[in-house]
């Protein structure tokens, strides 16, 4: 009897377990299906000013990303980390400034070795291990790891005006798999390894090149061609269309989207645009559809790009459940004589543009929509960075960060769906093209150099060949000048000091964000202090 009543004891307790592990299945499975897929555009050198939502007199209509602003969120005070595409795109993959890598100015170019390291944790990466599937489709920028034909010679590097003449050998085997986005955190990637203006011009899909660069193009010259019409001369596959490029991307993002629909798991894809980047190659569809000539065309290009991406969101059922961002890697390359020739300013009423340390380099627009949980029409004045995506991302998920991930990453989520009672972010790190700093905090920006350190006036050639006797550093009050017209560090100077000081910590600790570091994960930073040390016995008295 004794034996009986254990046996059926024994029973319970064994479907009790079975229950519960049933129970914790199922629990699981759901919580993995009310997951938000993440689709995250990012624009190449898309002004502020471009959004007719967000600037009453553009040139563009841009009914696409008006309606994510509508029907979601949008932050007036959002800056990628960089005035530049690749530093940029290094910071929104891993959350970490790019002066913190090899790269301390400049931007990498098509056959640049990687800026990532295989070992660094990746928005890409955090997600995988988080249940999403993961894409990368578009422009990549960040460096390539190509394999070379000749093993005793180095492959040729080409960066601005250099070119590789017809004929010439960059020494790179095409047919060896490259590696690059796969190695990060990508399940699948359908890539350029530049920009639409650098060289080779190859699809690489999953590492390997759809077609072999057996072709050459010649480039093309805007002094000739028009402005904005420019390519360097150099390597490409005969299946590459200049042309074509922006729309074959979106084909292929619209597609997998498409595919994913029937995917259990949830997505992330990352798809960064090539335009409105040089060249600007409108097709015939949107000629002539803006005020602001053919790159305003290019901008209208780039809106209905992000209206297909939504159809598409919609038609497979999955735009209710979906987090989608558009935002900029930098500021637009709208110069004087663009503003001279159109009313259309695409940078807004902030100064100077793409490369500068001036609001107009890198004050970007960043919109983003989720039905489920954004609530239509919000507005946040948060000061947020192109950094933030990844802690912003495991704040959404409530997935804790391993500690040396993303060391200049806040979460703001809670900005997202209005629980934000505080700025959330201490100070924000603004770096130009050629490596000049600014500190932002609350209304206070301080630039530690003279002029724009970038390209427009006065940038550093124009202030050495002119002369000028400019002040070495410029702080301004951005909460009664946002335009930066009057430099009133002569006025604050322990405001200067304050963020000055500020700056270098955030440096020499090697995180902006609380968490500690292994000391090799601080190595490389001292190497931008010998500009900082330049400025810090500077007198800041000139007006």
């Amino acid at each position: 009897m004794l034996s009986l009543f254990k046996h059926a004891v024994s029973l319970m307790l064994l479907m009790t377990l079975l229950l519960s592990c049933c129970k914790d299945r199922n629990k699981k499975t759901t919580v993995e299906k009310e997951l938000p897929n993440i689709v995250y555009i990012l624009a190449d050198d898309l002004g502020y000013g471009d959004l007719t939502a967000l600037n009453a007199k553009s040139g563009v209509s841009t009914p696409n990303m008006d309606s994510i602003v509508e029907n979601g969120i949008y932050f007036s005070d959002a800056h990628s980390n960089s005035s530049v595409c690749t530093p940029t795109r290094y910071g929104i993959l891993t959350g970490r400034y790019a002066w913190r890598s090899r790269l301390k100015e400049g931007v990498t170019w098509g056959y640049s070795l990687p800026l990532i390291g295989k070992e660094q944790i990746t928005v890409a990466s955090f997600l995988s291990t988080n249940g999403y599937q993961t894409a990368c489709i578009g422009k990549w920028h960040l460096g390539l790891e190509w394999q070379a034909k000749d093993k005793n010679k180095p492959i040729r590097q080409v960066q601005w005006s250099e070119v590789l003449a017809k004929g010439e050998d960059s020494n790179v085997d095409f047919s060896h798999p490259v590696s690059g986005p796969n190695t990060l955190g990508f399940d699948y990637s359908y890539i350029i390894p530049a920009s639409l203006d650098m060289a080779p011009y190859v699809y690489i899909e999953n590492d390997l090149p759809t077609a072999l660069p057996t072709a050459y193009t010649n480039g093309k010259d805007q002094a000739i061609e028009g402005r904005g019409v420019f390519w360097r001369a150099g390597e490409m596959a005969p299946d590459f269309d200049f042309y074509n490029v922006l729309s074959h991307f979106t084909d292929k993002a619209v597609a997998y989207i498409q595919e994913q629909s029937k995917n259990k798991k949830p997505f992330f894809l990352y798809f960064p645009l090539t335009a409105p980047h040089t060249p600007w190659l409108p097709t015939e569809e949107v000629k002539g559809k803006s005020q602001a000539g053919r790159y305003g065309d290019f901008v209208k290009m780039v809106d209905n790009t992000i209206g297909e991406v939504m159809a598409s969101l919609k038609k497979s059922g999955q735009l209710e459940n979906t987090l989608v961002i558009v935002t900029s890697d930098n500021g637009s390359h709208w110069i004087p004589e663009d503003m001279e020739r159109y009313v259309h300013r695409a940078n807004y009423v902030f100064r100077g543009y793409k490369a500068d340390i001036y609001e107009g380099g890198h004050h970007v627009p960043y919109i983003a929509q989720w039905p489920e949980r954004i609530k239509a029409g919000s507005h946040s004045k948060q000061t947020i960075c192109t950094t933030d995506l990844i802690a912003t991302l495991a704040g959404m998920l409530n997935v804790e960060l391993p500690n040396h991930a993303g060391v200049d990453s806040y979460n703001l989520w809670p900005a997202y769906i209005g629980e934000d009672h505080q700025s959330i972010r201490d100070y924000t790190i603004h770096h130009s093209v050629n490596g000049s700093f600014a500190i932002r905090q609350g209304k206070w920006k301080l630039n530690m150099c003279s002029g724009s350190a970038g390209w427009s006036y006065p940038n550093p050639e124009t202030i050495e060949k002119d002369e000028l006797d400019l002040p070495q550093m410029q702080l301004f009050d951005l909460e009664t000048d946002l335009v930066e017209k009057n430099n009133i560090a002569a006025k604050y100077p322990e405001k200067v000091k304050e963020l000055r000081m500020a700056l270098l910590k955030i440096i020499r600790d090697g995180r902006s964000t609380e968490g500690t570091l292994q000391q090799n994960d601080v190595v490389g930073n001292w190497l931008q202090l010998d500009k900082l040390k330049k400025l810090e016995n500077s007198q800041i008295n000139k007006e």
